[in-house]
Parts: structure tokens; sequence; C-alpha cells
């Protein structure tokens, strides 16, 4: 066919010169050329579509990735430039080999992983939209060559590379692909789980994730090989807020790596001195390894598998479905037993700061443990409570943790604990801290109640302990004398709500304290004292014998 239609455009050629010279051209000859030229065009295009969608259909199907190609020296060597004094977008526009079927990578990670990515789209606090293909993805998890991203969900974007993984002294980790079918590709991914919440995430860095094409001639030296998986991930974002540390930090990182058995290399992004030193004790518990911070590298590292970014399911909690071996909030409850477990020392100070304030009954009591705010949400009545719970039947322990306070002698005081009590706020993360089968009571200020309970009450039920929410009436409030009784901001806080986060921050959070009604309470904390179970050897037994 093509040799015909070289026929048909050679011969319009010659005819065309001939009729130039010629006056006398047979009209009908003409018109026999231009019927042969009608019919000869469209079988051409038709054909040489045909041979396009074949070819391209041929070399798809002998690979997914048919159009990467093995990097040459020069390459390789502008890559090394590249990651360590140029941009970005530079390596990206250079270097980049995108997937030709789905150039976000969904389709090489069912491919490579069997993991089907069609779950349901994730909603916050709906357990039967959480992706079950995660167990699948844990550090660990991977036998061979990965480098892939899943951002599919709201709260955190998880990277994986395996196999043989450099992290350079620059930051940036390198997978040195020798899979034709790896991408060959640039990802940066913040390794933060608010990645939502755009205020939060700019004071997360960008962790750099590179695939290269392995030259062939060995593996590049490294000063430190390490034949355990690392993970990534940064104490930027929220760190520095009790509640933020644990939800976004702590809880995540146990959920990640608790089944690795300490055997993990944690390498930190927006590293923090003090952030290690308040939680080394639990840090201790999930790594037996020294931590790597990622801005002050001054070696390089290899590994087989790397993940950056951590896995997280809800508020405060973990959902044992999609755990290995079943794993709850329990577990993670009994893992800072184990951090804080062991002898303390305590100072006069210690003694006089959580020594019980005690009643005359004799026998054992309850103990009760108020955290106080200060600031806002002030319980103004403070005293007046106190003698109350001494009335009702309960030692009392007044707690005002600051960034101070050793965790270590909060969790003692608050593990022997029958009863906690507090006003919302980051403070009654603590719960995390008492033994299951106690009870929380949250104060909860006008205008926050979906948040004390998502937050705090639903979380401390999961837990396992008894919740009794303390929901003040407008006359509790100190908004009560800022604004007049029939104002919406008391008559109607869901509806001022609406008007967004700043205004439910600046009257509710930061501008209300609260003054409880005494008879109200009394209630509260006589139901409080009826579902304790005071322990044998209460707190204030043993600060008596210091």
């Amino acid at each position: 066919m093509i040799r015909k239609f070289r026929e048909l455009r050679d011969g319009e050629g010659g005819g065309g010169g001939a009729g130039a010279d010629a006056e006398d051209v047979d009209d009908r000859t003409e018109l026999k050329w231009k019927s042969r030229r009608s019919k000869a065009y469209p079988m051409a295009l038709l054909l040489v579509f045909t041979l396009v969608v074949g070819v391209t259909i041929l070399m798809n199907f002998h690979s997914p990735f048919a159009s990467i190609r093995p990097y040459t020296e020069e390459e390789r060597h502008h890559v090394d430039k590249v990651l360590g004094r140029e941009t970005d977008q530079q390596l990206s526009t250079t270097f980049i080999r995108e997937h030709p079927y789905d150039s976000n990578g969904k389709g090489y990670l069912h491919l490579r992983l069997s993991i089907d990515l069609k779950a349901d789209p994730y909603h916050f606090g709906e357990l039967s939209t959480w992706p079950s293909h995660w167990q699948k993805m844990l550090p660990g998890s991977v036998q061979h060559e990965v480098f892939y991203c899943d951002r599919t969900h709201i709260r955190t974007d998880v990277c994986r590379l395996h196999g043989n993984v450099h992290l350079e002294q620059s930051g940036t980790f390198v997978l040195h692909s020798v899979d034709d079918t790896t991408p060959l590709k640039m990802l940066t991914v913040k390794p933060y789980t608010r990645k939502w919440e755009k205020l939060c995430m700019d004071k997360v860095s960008e962790v750099r994730l590179v695939s290269v094409r392995s030259s062939g001639n060995g593996s590049r030296v490294c000063d430190m090989w390490h034949s355990l998986p690392a993970v990534v991930f940064s104490t930027g974002g929220y760190t520095g807020n009790v509640y933020h540390e644990f939800h976004d930090g702590l809880i995540p990182l146990y959920i990640t790596t608790q089944h690795l058995k300490r055997e993990v290399v944690f390498v930190i992004s927006d590293y923090h001195p003090w952030w290690f030193q308040k939680y080394a004790e639990v840090i201790k518990q999930l790594t037996k390894y020294e931590i790597l911070d990622l801005a002050n590298l001054t070696e390089s590292h290899c590994f087989l598998d790397v993940t950056a970014g951590l896995f997280i399911h809800e508020e405060l909690s973990i959902i044992p479905s999609i755990m290995p071996k079943q794993k709850s909030i329990r577990d993670f409850r009994a893992l800072l037993g184990r951090a804080y477990h062991g002898n303390l020392s305590w100072s006069a100070e210690d003694i006089t700061t959580f020594r019980p304030v005690r009643g005359k009954q004799t026998g054992v009591m309850p103990e009760l443990v108020i955290i106080v705010r200060e600031g806002s949400r002030v319980l103004l009545n403070l005293d007046k409570i106190v003698k109350l719970a001494i009335q009702v039947g309960f030692n009392v322990v007044i707690l005002k943790p600051d960034p101070t306070t050793e965790l270590k002698k909060l969790f003692w005081v608050l593990n022997r604990a029958d009863v906690m009590m507090g006003v919302h706020g980051a403070a009654m993360t603590h719960f995390l801290f008492m033994r299951p089968g106690t009870v929380f009571i949250q104060v909860v200020p006008l205008g926050t109640d979906w948040a004390a309970y998502t937050y705090f009450g639903e979380p401390a039920e999961k837990m396992g302990l008894q919740y009794l929410p303390y929901k003040i009436t407008p006359e509790e409030s100190s908004l009560y004398k800022k604004y007049g009784k029939d104002d919406p901001v008391l008559t109607d806080p869901y509806a001022v709500g609406q008007q967004g986060w700043g205004t439910i921050k600046e009257i509710y959070l930061e501008g209300q304290d609260v003054e409880l009604s005494l008879p109200r309470f009394q209630k509260t904390l006589e139901e409080a004292k009826r579902k304790s179970k005071p322990q044998n050897l209460p707190v204030s037994d043993v600060l008596a014998s210091i």
C-alpha cells in the first residue's frame, strides 16, 4: 500500500510538471489522477494512525514504564550536582520519567504491591473508611524494589523506598534502582500527620526522595550501612502542645513501628533536642538505636527500606482491625507504663506539689487528680471544688503541668489516681496516663461540646475509661457577665461557631473561664466516687512515706 501511494505521489508530481509545459493535456487524464489521489490520502492516513496505535500498544504491553531508560554517566553526574546545589524544579524537569498511564503512581502501586486503592474516600470518624491496605505498607512489609508515595488520605502522606537507598549528607534519600520498571523521578513529602492544615504544615520541612538508575558497577560507598528499616518523621508542626505531641506524633509513631520490636532507625526532620529529652523514655521503647537528625548529618547512610511519613488513625486512638496483632490504644498505654516504670527521685518540692489534700475520713479513699489550667478556661472556684471533693470523700491532688514537668512523675501520679478532672484543653491528653476502668471528668465550657467529646471524651472511652462530661450552663461561664443573657454567644454557641475557627478560638477558647455550680457539680463527684475503685496503695500513702 505504501509503494502504491509513492507511485501515485511520484506520478502526480511528474504529471504536474509535464502539464506545465504542454498545453494539450487530456482533461480525462487529469480527472483520473484526481480520483486516485482522493482515495490514496485517506488510506495513507489510516495506515499511519494504525502504525502509531499499534506501536504504542506493543510498547505498553511490553512494559508499563517503557519511557524509562537507564541513566548515562553524564546524567548520573548531573543528578549528583542537582542533589547538592540545584533546585527541585531543575531536577524534575531534567530527569523525571513519568509513568505513561498514571502520572501520580497509583497504577504502579497496584501493579507492584497488589493493593486496591479504590477505597472509599476518607472521612473523619468513619471507621469503615480507613484503608486496610495500610497494613501491607507498614515498614518491613515490602521485599521488592519500590519507589512510591501514597497521598490518598487527608491526614497524612506516606512514601516508601525499598532497595538500595542512600541517605546523602544533604538530607536527600536516593534509591539506586536496578529494576527497569521502577520510575525515575523525584518526590517530596512533609512527614507530619496534619497535611490538610496549611498553617501547621508551613512549619514542617520537606523531605526529598529521588530515584536514579544504578550504574551497574556496584553501590556507592556509604559511611554507615544499616540492615534495619528507617522511618522518617518531623517534630515540627504543632510540636510543643502536648495534645499534638501525642496525637500527631507519638501515637502515629507507635502505629507505624511497634511491629518492628525496636529494630528500626528513626530519622527526624525539624529535630528539637528538648522534644527528645521530654520523650526519651517513650522513644527508647520503640527503637534501640541512635536517632538521626536529618538537618545535621555528618555522614552518609544506606538502608534497604525507608518509610517517610507516619500512619495515623483516629483522634488519640488506634483502630485494632488494621493493626498487626490487633493492637489498640491500650497497648500504647501499656508501652507508656513500661517507659515510665521504675523508682523516682522525689525532691522536697515534689512532695509539696504532689501530696494530696486529705479529709478527715479514715480508710482507703479514692484519689481525685485535678489538672489546673492557667490563662484561659480557668476554674475560678478551684478552692471550693477541692473542699467539696474532700467532703464527698476524695483525696485530692492538684496538678499544674508545664513544659518543664517531668512526664514520668505525671504518669506516676495519674496512673495511681482513681479519677481525673479538668477543663477542656490540651492537658486532657493526660487521660492516656490513667488506668483503664478509672473515671475521667471533663468540664465542657460553652461552645466546646463537639471538640471536647471528639478529641478527649470518645478517645477516653475507647481506652476503657468511664467518661463523665460536665457541661456548664451559661450562668457558670464568665461569658455570662460579658454578654447579655439572650445573646447568641450564650444561647446558640453552635450558630456563633459557624462564623469560623477564629471566632470559636477568640470567644470560647481564649475568652472564657468557668465557675462551677457546687450543687450541680456535687452530683458528678458523687457519681465519680460510685464508679471509682480505689487501689489498696493510694498515692497519698506513698508520698506520706517519703
